[in-house]
């Protein structure tokens, strides 16, 4: 039986050790992440199916892709206060009948508007799913362990954009794109039952002792924070990066690689499965070694840059010839990627605390999900000049390197930020 928590100023001091009850709930949440990531990547799966179905160019296509993040970006905020204010257990319940709904509705289509305003409709849901993961592990689990949590959740969103790419390639090429929507649709409908049994309530004693919900900092007092920015910058630059391969692999895949619509599902489902096992891997690493006395801002720096820097590869993987030595160097960039966010998400949660996880996280994936308007878009005019990807692939290893320097530079100490001691000192 862990120690009882006891509140300070940043928020509630959790116990050092956990429960059965936590690693229940990072289950639980480590399904919503899959189904998450293979909602959002349902269309990217799609693609090559729909262009030819619906006669669109690349920079159409580009568009329907990013369309997913407007309203994604836009409810960041939104959903940050709600997490914060409200509980976590009704406001994600709610963003994932929302979301689930659209991707059901998605399979009845019969043009481009109707497809558009549903990605919308997607994005609006699905933009509570990180300010509600952020809260529930900023308020679950100690700065030491949060790791391990947010390595198991994020692995989740690599393998449900690998088991996506895999089952929905294989749906598609047997029964159509359609029914592929309409079996994510339902296994929502599932996991919302596991939600109401397992989900956090809210600790309305806690909140009583630190003041309520607005005892945190305003969204104005993070903006003014050089730490919130470095992981803004940081975690945007990684967000292009990861999202233009979600977005765009597979149909690079086939159409510059010339790989049959069946085998991408197997061989582009590879490098997500690769992500998470080293976003588990890293985790436990990383909080294994803070736990033995090492500096969790070394620690914590050091894994989410090494991440960035490996996801690189991706670059010349889109310039060499041989099909074999390309999936390879792709598959070195994405286990980069699974070792950033095994450990970006556990800066963010430290520095915010509690009573401020929801609204930064709001904020940080904010302007990752603006990159990820940017990605699908700026990608889709580039294939459509130079007809390849090479030049898209350039972009987003450079903005991997940017981002890496971001969280090197601009964050300072991985440590809660006293929000109340700032206030004084103004």
């Amino acid at each position: 039986m862990s120690a009882p928590a006891t509140i300070t100023a940043a928020g509630p001091t959790l116990s050092s050790r956990t429960t059965v009850r936590q690693w229940i709930l990072v289950f639980v949440l480590l399904l919503a992440a899959i189904l998450n990531s293979a909602d959002r990547t349902s269309l990217s799966i799609a693609a090559p199916q729909l262009t030819k179905e619906l006669n669109l160019s690349p920079v159409e296509m580009g568009y329907l892709l990013s369309s997913f993040f407007w309203t994604y970006a836009v409810g960041q905020f939104v959903a940050g206060w709600f997490t914060d204010r409200y509980p976590v257990k009704w406001v994600f319940a709610i963003g994932f009948v929302i979301w689930s709904g659209a991707t059901f509705c998605t399979g009845f289509v019969n043009g481009v508007i109707s497809l558009f305003v549903l990605r919308l409709i997607l994005g609006a849901g699905e933009s509570v799913a990180f300010p509600a993961y952020s809260k529930i592990f900023a308020s679950e689990f100690p700065p030491s362990k949060m790791g391990l949590p947010n390595a198991i959740l994020n692995s989740g969103t690599k393998i449900g954009a690998a088991l996506g790419i895999l089952v929905g390639g294989l749906l598609i090429a047997a029964f159509g794109w359609r029914v592929m929507f309409f079996a994510l649709g339902v296994i929502g409908v599932v996991f919302l039952i596991l939600w109401f049994v397992f989900a956090p309530e809210p600790e309305r004693k806690a909140r009583e002792k630190t003041g309520g919900p607005d005892a945190g900092p305003t969204l104005l007092e993070i903006l003014r924070s050089r730490d919130a920015w470095g992981t803004f910058i940081g975690s945007g630059c990684y967000t292009y990066a990861y999202f233009f391969g979600l977005t765009w692999l597979p149909s690079y895949l086939v159409q510059q690689r010339h790989i049959t619509l069946a085998n991408m599902g197997l061989l582009g489902a590879l490098p997500f499965w690769g992500a998470a096992i080293f976003s588990i891997v890293a985790g436990y690493i990383s909080d294994s070694l803070i736990g033995k006395g090492y500096s969790a801002t070394k620690v914590r720096k050091t894994f989410v840059a090494t991440g960035l820097v490996l996801s690189v590869a991706a670059y010349p993987s889109a310039l060499v010839e041989d099909l074999t030595v390309s999936l390879i160097l792709l598959n070195i960039a994405y286990a980069g990627f699974g070792i950033v966010v095994s450990n970006h998400w556990a800066i963010t949660q430290t520095l915010a605390g509690p009573l401020a996880a929801g609204r930064w996280s709001g904020a940080q994936n904010c302007l990752g999900a603006v990159t990820g308007i940017i990605a699908p878009i700026v990608s889709g005019y580039i294939v459509q000049l130079t007809g390849n990807y090479s030049l898209a692939f350039l972009v987003m290893a450079v903005l991997a390197l940017v981002g890496a320097a971001a969280y090197v530079f601009m964050v300072g100490e991985v440590a809660a930020i006293d929000w109340a001691g700032r206030r004084t000192q103004r």
